[in-house]
């Protein structure tokens, strides 16, 4: 009887372990959300991804589709790392705290408005600089009802500790007002170089600071959640010693930086993990988890992992560009917006200078395949990638009378081959294939069905993926200025 009881024991383990799925999959690092009515919205970082912050929005924080991004032309004010959004309904408005690199400075917390999640927002600029960089805002109000900033001072980019700090800040967002406050800083072992990503919740009288410590990005990341606790906003604040209390799971590692809701009665965390089998490819994806309140009045997380039930492991997205705007799909750097035109059920992007142009989806998986269907010009190449950022890619892209493929790493390209073809007149098709995450081949048809495979040198594509954010898949025009490369359609399969 024992034995088979440590059998259940086990069975019911392996189940919980298994039913951890990410409701938002691929890259959407530092998910915020909150709710509106009956809807959830939720936003995530976008780092050096135009447009500017994707928001989704759900009923029952499993099932999400995207209604669009918080800045669709990005700031006037920051040009990159465009990083953790946390959103905030607040007396029927919508605010968006949000870090992002200013134009000849450093990391800043700004903030921006709408009466929709859906927006459009409008941007207030920032609201705190420090000379190392200030990221992670959080809004609160205290128990006096006061509205406060929390931020982190980034003080790991220069190997310093991390304080948290506190503001008060202005009802209309424009301005802190008072003196800061430090709430803590990294100063435990398992915290190491940081503590950041705090966000506040209130129960039975104590306000409770939920935030990520340790290192965060990439194969080697250690990051993990802890608790601390205050009567006071202010403080002092009392860590849990029993922290991190959300630590690497079965199929997930690294969980961290997310923010609390309610549902159904509920209480849920909805943070970032990476995938062990794809981590830095795929990047960090959004996962929702229960927790409760302890009796101690701590709190701890249970086993309940809120899955989608409409997102199939396999699955084929296809876009003939027959729409009259460009599907919410699709980003590009944003180092390079490109200039493109929907016309007849193509997509012309025309090309401003010597650099590879793109637009790219997230990958979500470890196995896929992207097809680009193309007009090949006479001069100008268009064709398939696979991109981590403007200086690391690969790519198979054709004219008329070749193909060529060129990895390009650290801004240096390198031709992995040449191969003529007969294009003139006729659609060509690109296909790249990925499998394991890195094996990565290329071939070619002229019809769409008999694909001929492109023999090169299996290139290491290890070095793709920036620190910290993951791959996308895509169309890829190169050529000189005031060229136009044609797509006609791309179809995205993950395996």
């Amino acid at each position: 009887m024992k034995r088979l009881s440590i059998s259940v024991l086990l069975l019911a383990l392996v189940h919980i372990v298994a039913a951890q799925q990410a409701v938002i999959r691929g890259d959407f690092a530092d998910p915020s959300v909150i709710q509106v009515g009956d809807t959830y919205y939720a936003a995530g970082t976008s780092s050096n991804w135009a447009p500017g912050f994707p928001v989704f929005k759900s009923k029952d924080l499993k099932n999400w589709e995207q209604t669009g991004s918080i800045f669709p032309d990005l700031t006037s004010w920051a040009d990159f790392y465009y990083w953790a959004p946390e959103l905030n309904y607040d007396n029927g408005k919508v605010y968006v705290y949000y870090t992002a690199h200013k134009k000849g400075g450093n990391l800043c917390v700004g903030v921006a408005s709408a009466d929709s999640p859906e927006g459009p927002f409008k941007d207030h600029g920032p609201l705190v600089c420090q000379e190392v960089g200030s990221i992670d805002g959080f809004p609160i109000r205290d128990e006096n009802n006061k509205l406060h900033l929390i931020w982190k001072e980034d003080g790991n980019s220069v190997n310093k500790p991390t304080p948290i700090w506190i503001q008060e800040i202005n009802e209309e967002r424009t301005a802190l007002i008072g003196e800061k406050k430090e709430l803590f800083r990294n100063d435990t072992p398992w915290e190491a170089n940081l503590v950041e990503g705090v966000s506040v919740i209130k129960n039975n009288g104590y306000f409770y600071s939920i935030y990520a410590a340790a290192g965060c990005c990439g194969p080697g990341c250690t990051y993990a959640t802890g608790i601390a606790r205050s009567k006071s906003l202010m403080g002092p604040w009392e860590k849990y010693s029993g922290n991190p209390i959300l630590a690497g799971q079965g199929d997930w590692m690294c969980p961290g930086h997310g923010t609390a809701v309610t549902y159904n009665g509920k209480n849920y965390f909805m943070y970032h993990a990476y995938d062990r089998s794809s981590n830095k490819y795929t990047g960090r994806q959004a996962l929702v988890r229960g927790f409760e309140f302890t009796p101690d009045n701590w709190l701890r997380f249970t086993d309940e992992y809120l899955t989608p039930t409409n997102l199939p492991k396999q699955y084929t997205v296809t876009d003939t560009f027959d729409k009259g705007k460009l599907d919410l799909q699709w980003n590009w750097s944003v180092f390079n917006k490109p200039d493109f035109e929907l016309k007849n059920g193509r997509i012309g992007l025309q090309i401003k200078d010597d650099r590879e142009l793109y637009i790219a989806r997230k990958i979500d998986g470890p196995n896929y395949e992207a097809t680009v269907e193309t007009l090949p010009s006479k001069s100008a190449l268009a064709g398939v990638a696979l991109i981590g950022d403007d200086k690391n890619l690969i790519y198979a892209a054709a004219k008329q009378d070749s193909i060529h493929i060129t990895l390009v790493k650290d801004g240096a390209r390198s031709s992995l081959g040449k191969f003529p073809v007969k294009g003139k007149g006729k659609q060509l098709f690109l296909r790249m294939n990925v499998k394991n995450n890195t094996d990565i081949s290329f071939s070619y048809s002229v019809k769409g069905s008999e694909f001929t495979a492109l023999q090169i040198a299996a290139p290491d594509i290890t070095f793709l993926p920036p620190w910290d954010r993951a791959l996308r898949a895509g169309i890829l025009a190169k050529g000189v200025q005031g060229e136009v490369a044609v797509v006609e359609s791309f179809k995205f399969e993950s395996k």
